[in-house]
């Protein structure tokens, strides 16, 4: 074969872990940097895998493959296996880019038609997320005379520590009439429900809901479309994009590893967050447990995804005192009002000179705060975006919210608590879906199969 993506086979400061997000702290002995595809998977056909990288919580190990020579693997080299305990990109170390999609299954399909079709997307993810291309001959060792079996956008680009995690809407239990289509009803969960409205919801349907989802996370944009494109392409005539969100700049960090990045209203987004480093609070909070019912999600997680456009201009005339006050945290340091630097714990008891809290009672950092809903916590994975500007020449910029949770419960309680969120003001949220996340995939499997057994 000619091309390199063909397999003959099956902040706070300047440590190397947090210059580079795909990689978790332990990385030692060989890494690499531009390691292309043909190289990485040679490499670990040879058996010389390079470093193996341990990341908590079932976050999975990255493999940075190496040409010779030691150093910091860089975010191109990372590689994260896909078969696991759980799916991966959820407690991965996020990445800085994102391209989510959510389908609608076609009326046509039957049950053994989407069982065909989440084996394909298995096979697939598995070999896009160690860097291969989606099928062999790839892009350019097949028929002259017949189209290439993957689209080439990413020939010659390393793996960029590319995830694919696949969820299932309330739709492909039981569609908009309640019918049965693929014998499933009986096994939704039962929280496996469309979102409430919440205060300020502005939703569009053609960017809200979907029967499937898959999000592709990774260092390099094109790699991560490249997964997308390639699995939609994979669906055709089986189940159609219903919509799909680009995004950059993580908004939060998933592992202490990372430096806690900033949202596009300038402040340090996602200080609290969970990491993938507090095990014990990963298990109680994220992961669903095969005494939560049903036993098939156990391993699984759900999935909030809102698209909230951020009204930028109205927010760049604000003072700083007031963006401050109504975050809750300085906008440099990221520290809570109350004192102390970004990480030390908000004290919501604690009055100023006029013995008023120093953060505020409708502060966005005190309202969404654990305390303040019954010790709910969840694991962020949002990003910004900017897609070009209105008709009134704004911004159509924001965050896409991502959320995985061990209960929709836990999302809708902090949502709730937010209605009276001084940011609303300079907020519009006008996508929502949910899905249930299946546990991980064993190799010989598909993704979902403990679904259909």
């Amino acid at each position: 074969m000619s091309d390199s993506r063909s397999s003959a086979g099956d902040a706070h400061s300047t440590s190397p872990a947090e210059a580079h997000p795909g990689t978790a702290p332990e990385a030692g002995a060989d890494s690499a940097s531009g390691v292309s595809r043909r190289q990485l998977f040679g490499f670990l056909g040879a058996g010389a895998a390079g470093a193996v990288v341990g990341a908590a919580a079932g976050a999975g190990v990255a493999v940075a493959a190496t040409s010779g020579g030691a150093g910091a693997a860089s975010p191109a080299a990372s590689v994260y296996p896909f078969f696991g305990a759980h799916q991966a990109g959820i407690v991965t170390p996020a990445q800085d880019r994102l391209h989510f999609a959510a389908f609608d299954v076609d009326d046509t399909l039957d049950r053994d038609g989407l069982m065909a079709l989440l084996t394909e997307w298995t096979d697939a993810a598995a070999r896009l997320s160690q860097g291969l291309e989606v099928a062999e001959g790839g892009a350019v060792g097949g028929s002259d005379y017949a189209p290439p079996v993957d689209t080439g956008e990413a020939l010659g680009l390393p793996a960029s520590g590319l995830t694919i995690t696949f969820g299932f809407g309330p739709g492909l239990f039981a569609d908009a009439s309640g019918a049965d289509r693929f014998g499933l009803a009986a096994r939704r969960p039962a929280m496996l429900e469309p979102l409430p409205r919440f205060q300020g919801d502005a939703l569009v349907p053609e960017i809200s809901g979907g029967d499937l989802c898959i999000q592709a996370c990774a260092d390099d944009p094109q790699v991560a479309v490249h997964a997308i494109r390639n699995l939609s392409r994979i669906a055709f005539g089986r189940a159609s994009l219903r919509w799909s969100q680009l995004g950059f700049g993580r908004t939060s960090s998933t592992s202490t590893t990372q430096a806690t990045p900033r949202n596009l209203f300038g402040f340090k987004d996602g200080t609290a967050n969970v990491k993938a480093e507090e095990t014990a609070t990963v298990d109680d909070q994220i992961w669903v447990h095969a005494s939560d019912e049903p036993a098939w999600l156990a391993g699984g997680s759900y999935l909030v995804a809102r698209r909230i456009r951020m009204i930028i201009e109205n927010w760049d005339r604000v003072q700083l005192g007031e963006q401050e006050m109504l975050v809750g945290r300085s906008k440099g340091e990221g520290a809570p009002l109350s004192g102390g630097t970004e990480f030390t714990e908000p004290d919501f008891e604690k009055t100023g000179a006029t013995d008023a809290p120093l953060i505020d009672t409708n502060a966005h950092v005190r309202l969404a705060h654990p305390t303040t809903n019954g010790g709910a916590r969840m694991l962020r994975r949002g990003y910004n975006f900017v897609d070009g500007n209105d008709s009134l020449g704004r911004l159509d910029a924001g965050l896409f919210f991502l959320s995985f949770q061990r209960s929709p419960q836990q999302f809708i309680d902090v949502q709730t608590s937010l209605a009276r969120d001084g940011l609303n003001e300079y907020l519009k949220h006008v996508g929502s879906a949910i899905f249930a996340v299946p546990g991980g995939v064993a190799e010989g499997e598909f993704v979902g199969q403990a679904l259909f057994a």
